[in-house]
């Protein structure tokens, strides 16, 4: 099996994972809000907003006309949640000092390059054979 094959199979638990995600913004949106870093403002905002991103970028990377436009959205909104990952290890850090937890956090933030890497493989169609 060639690995351009594997493309669209994969773009399922990819959309699945970001519709999840984002619908978890508005069921549990007290955990996000934790996290966001003190110098951004309107919290609560912004976490709803990343939810209705997460929810369209996860369709959208499923729907042929829009996924190039969705991948690049999910890219940026990994870029952009970036430091609400960081923050999240900073006050787990503060709070715990290091632990498993704190040590499964910090190993987590270089794992959002394969994650990026995954959106911008899955948002390309398989070249023709």
């Amino acid at each position: 099996m060639k690995w351009q094959q594997l493309r669209a199979p994969l773009r399922m638990p990819l959309a699945l994972f970001f519709v999840g995600a984002g619908v978890w913004h508005f069921v549990r949106p007290a955990f996000y809000l934790k996290i966001m870093p003190p110098y951004l403002p309107w919290h609560r905002e912004l976490v709803y907003l990343s939810g209705a991103f997460e929810i369209a970028g996860g369709v959208g990377i499923l729907v042929p006309s829009l996924r190039r436009a969705a991948g690049w959205g999910l890219i940026a909104l990994l870029v952009a949640v970036f430091p609400a990952n960081v923050q999240m290890f900073l006050d787990v850090l503060a709070d715990q000092g290091w632990t498993t937890w704190t040590l499964i956090l910090l190993v987590r933030l270089p794992l959002q390059i394969p994650f990026l890497l995954w959106v911008w493989w899955c948002m390309h169609d398989a070249p023709s054979s």
